[in-house]
């Protein structure tokens, strides 16, 4: 089930996008802190935004850069600003779409969808990963947190993205290491271990304390 975040000061029209999203079995979350989007998008880890112009505090050309700093999530504007420059602007600021208000539900849903497609299902697979504000990048094996890069290791990619792609759920040592000898790399029960706190100690120094956690007698989990 895909998540979308709703950045919408008017109670009405954000009401409606996310009744209208719940309907097509999509989760969506309004914004209620408009000065602190950053801390409900890092909580709520969304598949797409929804993103007015027009903002309390700070407008939506703002928060689409600070997103842009930490994810390639898919941004869409909405906006009664629908002029050449806002146009223009929103897409050089990282905007993936951009829909006008007033707009008809039907039509958003459409472009929410195509976009939805676009971005994850048409490959088969997520290219992006996203936790914590951590965001790995299937296509390219980068890892980027807080807009820095952190290098990581053929092994401590595929050991970070095999964890991402089961969040919330317990990874067994034994399936990481099949995993892992799929992609040529030998890993015996010791190089995993070496690999595992190495990784964990690359996310520590950034900042991502207690990123991967271990279940004593089953695996790794990132929750």
């Amino acid at each position: 089930m895909h998540r979308i975040l709703i950045v919408e000061d008017d109670l009405v029209i954000a009401g409606a996008i996310k009744q209208n999203i719940e309907a097509w079995n999509c989760q969506a979350r309004c914004v209620k802190d408009f000065k602190n989007i950053m801390e409900e998008f890092d909580d709520f880890e969304p598949d797409l935004v929804l993103l007015d112009i027009g903002l309390p505090f700070f407008n939506g050309y703002y928060w689409c850069t600070r997103i842009r700093a930490v994810s390639n999530v898919p941004i869409i504007f909405i906006s009664s600003a629908s002029d050449n420059m806002n146009i223009v602007m929103a897409m050089n600021m990282g905007g993936d779409d951009f829909i006008a208000k007033p707009f008809d539900l039907t039509v958003l849903m459409a472009k929410v969808q195509a976009l939805l497609r676009r971005a994850y299902d048409f490959s088969g697979q997520m290219p992006v990963l996203e936790h914590m504000g951590a965001v790995l990048n299937v296509n390219d094996a980068s890892l980027t947190y807080g807009g820095e890069k952190i290098d990581l290791t053929k092994n401590e990619f595929r050991i970070l993205q095999i964890l991402l792609e089961n969040k919330g759920r317990v990874v067994s040592r034994d399936d990481i290491m099949v995993k892992l000898w799929e992609t040529d790399s030998f890993v015996d029960e010791n190089t995993l271990t070496v690999n595992v706190a190495r990784l964990r100690k690359k996310l520590e120094a950034y900042g991502l304390k207690d990123f991967i956690r271990t279940k004593k007698g089953m695996g790794y989990l990132v929750e």
